[in-house]
């Protein structure tokens, strides 16, 4: 994938940049720290973006030669949906992030954020047959808005990316099988619980099941479903913005607030 040829400082970014998209880039910056923080990140591998306002579907990505923990807004790299930067940046960006975040950008206008992840449990869930179990409180939480992809191989193949929308439909997480997860979500906030939920379910399920199939417990017949219409609708999205999210930003406050540079 191409860079432009006279990159950018990452320090000028701020004053080149609409107060509105800066602050996405604090909110995608501050998702890529938490990763590293909760040990959900692959090294430099897998990727989470959000859409710039505007009509163009730019989206941010990270910059593919930066740990997790190193990233802050500034330094995020700006591309359009062909993966050229439209800002001039010295950071490669990683193609397979490209093929799968642009598919969903492009076709799902409420996905303003997307993220993607390889965690030993996601991955672990990804290959199971039955995929996501409702077992946990978490995981029927979850498992209503999943999705599965079938795998194909590392994502450059851009004749993936009408496979992966049509797969995701409507929903707003998906398991991309022998692979890992993915969320979509309004804001970086909500994309980034709707993941975590995921991720804590799937987490719950390889421990649950070192102790047998035959031991899990069953939840009572209706409770599933019950829970499902209790977790469906705008609540996730109001609960991350108005309690999750901010509280989040609180807590990397207080251990490093490079991340807002």
């Amino acid at each position: 994938m191409a860079t432009a040829a006279m990159p950018a400082n990452d320090d000028h970014i701020r004053g080149a940049v609409s107060e509105e998209e800066w602050a996405i880039r604090v909110d995608l910056a501050a998702a890529y720290r938490l990763v590293a923080l909760y040990g959900w990140d692959d090294l430099i591998f897998t990727h989470l973006s959000a859409r710039v306002p505007g009509p163009e579907h730019h989206f941010l990505i990270n910059p593919y030669d930066m740990m997790f923990e190193e990233i802050t807004a500034s330094s995020l790299v700006k591309i359009d949906v062909e993966g050229n930067p439209v800002v001039p940046s010295a950071h490669p960006v990683n193609p397979a992030g490209f093929t799968i975040h642009s598919a969903i950008h492009m076709a799902r206008e409420d996905a303003h954020a997307v993220m993607h992840l390889h965690t030993p449990a996601g991955q672990a869930v990804s290959a199971m047959a039955e995929g996501l179990l409702p077992h946990t409180q978490t995981a029927m939480i979850a498992r209503h808005n999943v999705a599965y992809h079938e795998y194909e191989g590392i994502a450059t193949d851009l004749e993936e990316r009408e496979r992966l929308v049509e797969d995701l439909g409507d929903k707003t997480a998906m398991i991309l099988r022998n692979h890992g997860t993915l969320a979509v979500g309004q804001t970086v906030g909500d994309c980034f619980l709707r993941l975590y939920f995921l991720e804590r379910a799937c987490d719950a399920q390889v421990k649950m099941l070192s102790a047998g199939r035959e031991n899990l417990y069953n939840p009572p017949q209706g409770t599933p479903e019950k829970v499902e219409t209790q977790s469906s609708g705008q609540g996730m999205a109001m609960l991350a913005q108005r309690l999750a999210w901010p509280a989040l930003l609180r807590k990397l406050d207080r251990i490093d607030t490079s991340f807002r540079n």
